[in-house]
C-alpha cells in the first residue's frame, strides 16, 4: 500500500511543458511548477511534524519545507532521468531539518541521552555482532524496558531523525549526496552507488521488525499511523522502533565509512 504522490493534478504533459518552458527561462514557469508541487511540501513536512511536540507549528514547517521546494525546482535537471518528487522530497526534508536545528528547541538532556542510547548500540553490536534486542540494550544502558521506549520516543520526537540524514562526520549528510544526482563525488566520501550499497546492508542487519518500519516508512511513504496498523502496534510504539533502527544504521553506516 502506498500513497499517491501530491501534486498529481496538472497532466504529464502539461508538467513536462513547464519544465521545458522554464528550461528556456520563463519566470511564469517556475512558479507554476512551484505551485504544481506545493502539496509535496505539506505531505512532507506533515510525515515530520507527526513526531514532533506540539508546540511546533505545522504551517512553520511548511514554510521551511517551501525554500527547499524552491531550491529543487532551481536546481533539478529533467534529463537526468530522476523522478522530481524524488529529489524534492529530500530537499524540502532537509530543509525543514536544517531550521529545526538552527532553533535549536531540542532539550540537551534528549541530545545527551540520543548519543548514550547510539554509544550502547555499538558497544553491544560489536560485541554481539548483531543488532541487540531492547531488553539488551536497556540492561547494558542500566534502565528497564519501558524507561528506554520512553527514551528512543524522545528521541524521535527531538531528534528529527531520519535516513537521509545518515552520512560521516567527515563528508555530507547521505541526503546531500542522494538528493543531487549530478554532484561530483566529494573527497574522503565513498560514492553514491557504493554509499547505496552500504545503506542497504546495513538495513538488511536490522531485526526483523526494525527493517520492516524503515522500509514501510521510506520506501512504501506510509505515515507512522499507518505502519501501526499493518503491524498493530500503536504509533508512538513505531516511533521507538523507527528511532532505534535509525540510530543502528548511523552506528553501521559510520563503521562502513570509516577509513582503514
Amino acid at each position: 500500500m502506498t500513497e499517491a504522490t501530491p501534486g498529481r493534478e496538472r497532466s504529464d504533459a502539461g508538467i513536462v511543458e513547464l519544465w521545458r518552458r522554464f528550461a528556456g527561462g520563463d519566470g511564469g514557469a517556475r512558479h507554476g511548477l512551484i505551485v504544481h508541487y506545493a502539496p509535496l511540501v505539506k505531505f512532507v513536512a506533515g510525515r515530520i511534524g507527526a513526531g514532533l511536540p506540539k508546540t511546533v507549528e505545522p504551517q512553520d514547517l511548511v514554510s521551511y519545507g517551501t525554500i527547499g521546494l524552491i531550491d529543487a525546482v532551481d536546481k533539478f535537471d529533467p534529463q537526468r532521468g530522476v523522478r522530481f518528487e524524488t529529489y524534492a522530497s529530500v530537499r524540502i526534508r532537509g530543509s525543514i531539518v536544517d531550521a529545526l536545528r538552527r532553533l535549536d528547541w531540542v532539550p540537551r538532556s534528549v541530545r545527551t541521552r540520543a548519543r548514550e542510547i547510539q554509544r550502547g548500540l555499538a558497544d553491544l553490536e560489536h560485541r554481539l555482532q548483531r543488532s541487540p534486542t531492547e531488553s539488551e540494550l536497556a540492561d547494558h544502558l542500566g534502565m528497564d524496558v519501558a524507561k528506554l521506549r520512553s527514551a528512543l520516543g524522545d528521541v524521535a520526537a527531538g531528534g528529527v531523525i531520519g535516513l537521509d540524514e545518515l552520512g560521516s562526520e567527515e563528508g555530507p549528510a547521505l541526503r546531500e549526496v542522494l538528493a543531487d544526482p549530478a554532484a561530483a563525488d566529494p573527497a574522503g566520501v565513498v560514492d553514491r552507488k557504493e554509499l547505496r550499497r552500504i545503506l542497504i546492508e546495513a538495513i538488511r542487519g536490522l531485526p526483523d521488525r526494525e527493517r520492516d518500519v524503515v522500509a514501510m516508512y521510506y520506501f512504501e511513504a506510509m505515515t507512522l499511523a499507518q505502519i501501526g496498523g499493518i503491524l498493530d502496534i500503536t504509533e508512538s510504539r513505531v516511533s521507538q522502533i523507527h528511532a532505534k533502527a535509525v540510530l543502528s544504521l548511523r552506528n553501521r553506516i559510520a563503521l562502513a565509512m570509516r577509513p582503514g
